[in-house]
């Protein structure tokens, strides 16, 4: 069996690191291929090096750019790598557009397909990521899933073959870094973590400026540790945010294991972002995501998440709350360390498949 990996942006290195090392444990022939959809050294590199993943054999290179150009390009691109590789199967992980972009060329050329971190929904289509989800779900031949409901949602669509539940690839790679990552030692205090980068809170003024609102008001009572995000930093500074931003605890973006520390060690965790959702969840740090839903319903199950929304009297009430009361906590099923294992058991049980 020949496999490609592909990784695009910074989520999908956490997810296909795992899956690169039991392929090695098990001697399967691979490519890992980076379409350089997240390219600088602080979005990617250092990801690289703190997960011990080898440098990709291959890098697209394909930088920044509109969803459309940006998809085309990732493409184009590829395409040639799988006529020159010609791989059995292409393994693709959660919903960017190197995620979609990649399935897509790989099924008009007949090679299979398996998405990892299939069946999450949010149910909210004007998330780009919604409809990169949707899509790459109806066209993969293996949707290898991390929780109950995105069985569900599968269903719900008339997918009902070929779903395997086998747990969270992303939760493999924080239970195999949790020690190296604890003896971090990235900022001292009590404090709580923010990340916030989506386009739906930083491109509109008028959402960051609510935001913003609640992050002073918070800030006045415990210190906010901000690594930002390069869009929202130049968002930031074309809506002359920079100031206000600046009286909190501003850091430059993360490598995994720093931000890993962070989520650790704060009191709790205000975040746009899936991925911390998740890491949260099986660390017991209490989370408000920052928007009106999420596609990981199980971590507000489990009672270490709570969506907030956007507003600043919510996002201030719910802070203040948990500053005050803390979170109950419960780890999920099959979030234990083996996800990366259960794959490839499906995968090498099928062979005949391929």
């Amino acid at each position: 069996m020949k496999i490609i990996f592909v990784v695009g942006a910074r989520p999908n290195f956490m997810k296909i690191a795992p899956l690169v090392d039991e392929a090695k444990k098990r001697g399967v022939d691979y490519q890992l291929v980076h379409t350089g959809q997240h390219y600088d050294d602080r979005m990617s590199d250092s990801f690289f090096r703190d997960l011990g993943l080898d440098k990709p054999d291959v890098n697209l290179e394909v930088g920044s750019k509109s969803h459309a150009k940006q998809t085309a390009e990732i493409m184009v691109k590829f395409e040639d790598v799988v006529l020159n590789y010609k791989p059995d199967l292409v393994v693709v992980v959660g919903d960017v557009n190197s995620t979609i972009a990649c399935a897509l060329v790989s099924v008009k050329l007949g090679i299979k397909v398996a998405h990892v971190e299939a069946g999450l929904r949010s149910f909210d289509r004007e998330m780009p990521e919604e409809i990169n989800r949707i899509l790459t779900d109806q066209i993969s031949d293996y949707l290898f899933v991390t929780e109950e409901d995105a069985v569900k949602n599968l269903s719900n669509e008339g997918i009902k073959n070929n779903v395997f539940l086998v747990g969270n690839v992303m939760i493999d790679t924080l239970l195999k870094n949790k020690e190296k990552a604890r003896e971090k030692n990235v900022y001292s205090g009590d404090f709580v973590l923010l990340t916030l980068h989506r386009p739906s809170n930083v491109d509109r003024k008028e959402n960051f400026e609510e935001i913003l609102s609640a992050l002073e008001e918070i800030n006045n009572k415990i210190k906010i540790v901000f690594p930002i995000h390069p869009r929202t930093r130049k968002k930031a500074e074309e809506f002359g945010f920079m100031e206000r931003l600046n009286r909190m605890e501003l850091m430059n973006p993360l490598g995994y294991l720093d931000l890993m520390n962070l989520q650790m060690n704060a009191r709790f965790v205000l975040t746009d972002s899936g991925g911390i959702q998740e890491e949260t969840t099986v660390l017991g740090t209490g989370c408000l995501t920052l928007r009106e839903n999420t596609e990981r319903p199980l971590t507000v199950e489990c009672g270490t998440n709570k969506v907030v929304g956007t507003k600043g009297e919510d996002i201030v009430r719910e802070s203040f709350n948990l500053i005050e009361n803390g979170v109950e906590k419960r780890s999920p099923a099959l979030w234990d360390g083996k996800a990366s294992e259960r794959i490839f058991d499906v995968l090498l049980k099928t062979p005949k498949n391929f």
